[in-house]
């Protein structure tokens, strides 16, 4: 029997059984990271459907903010997920509030400037954070510069998630190695009180819960690398 949740006990679930076992979700307040493999995009997307959920189906019942970062919005990934929830995908869409950046300089002012005042106007209670760091790579853009201005970014997201009681969910997509990539991974991981990678195995890809306030940490196996997306969703 399902018993109905109050907003500051609801948590955003994968809803996949030995993930959900692990990591029972993503709560208002939190900082996470989600990082690894190429299926943190797909996967984001994923949570962002099913933000908009009830509270006791692992939703928030919310609209959502989605800051992209690099152009990874994928309207028909959305779509199909929408469908295999047995939502309109029209109506979730609408719900998907998107902010795109196409420099450094845009995504900063977006999150600090912006970001605060959407949230509000909206009353969304998840923000994802799309290929966070992909934009600050740009060797255009002076590495102490970079670096000074991504430490504030990350300050900034931490203190967002807990003083607004909003889930913020940042993918850090896969990026050549550079000292300037290993620098921002490392201050993105400091600061969420949330980790997550997704990583490969002999028999597909599984979720590794790397740092976590309360739960204990561990690894979970997700389906294949090899199914659709119809398929892992369904699975």
């Amino acid at each position: 029997m399902l018993t109905k949740q109050t907003p500051s006990q609801a948590l955003l679930a994968f809803n996949i059984s030995n993930i959900d076992s692990l990591f029972p979700g993503f709560a208002t307040g939190d900082f996470a990271v989600f990082y690894g493999m190429p299926t943190v995009l797909p996967l984001s997307l994923f949570l962002a459907v099913r933000a908009q959920l009830p509270f006791q189906l692992g939703g928030l019942e919310t609209n959502v903010v989605f800051v992209d970062g690099g152009n990874t919005f994928r309207l028909y990934e959305v779509s199909r997920i929408a469908q295999l929830h047995q939502l309109d995908p029209r109506e979730v869409l609408e719900r998907i509030f998107i902010s795109r950046s196409f420099t450094a300089y845009q995504m900063t002012s977006i999150i600090l400037e912006r970001l605060k005042e959407t949230v509000n106007r909206l009353g969304s209670k998840l923000v994802i954070i799309s290929d966070m760091a992909g934009l600050y790579l740009d060797k255009d853009i002076p590495a102490a510069e970079a670096k000074d201005v991504f430490n504030q970014l990350t300050r900034y997201l931490s203190d967002f998630a807990k003083e607004n009681q909003v889930a913020t969910i940042a993918t850090y997509l896969p990026h050549l190695y550079s000292r300037r990539n290993t620098f921002f991974h490392t201050a993105t991981c400091g600061r969420a009180n949330t980790v997550i990678s997704v990583r490969p195995t002999r028999f597909g890809q599984e979720l590794v819960l790397e740092k976590h306030p309360t739960l204990c940490l561990g690894r979970a196996r997700f389906p294949s690398q090899h199914l659709t997306l119809n398929e892992f969703m369904e699975s």
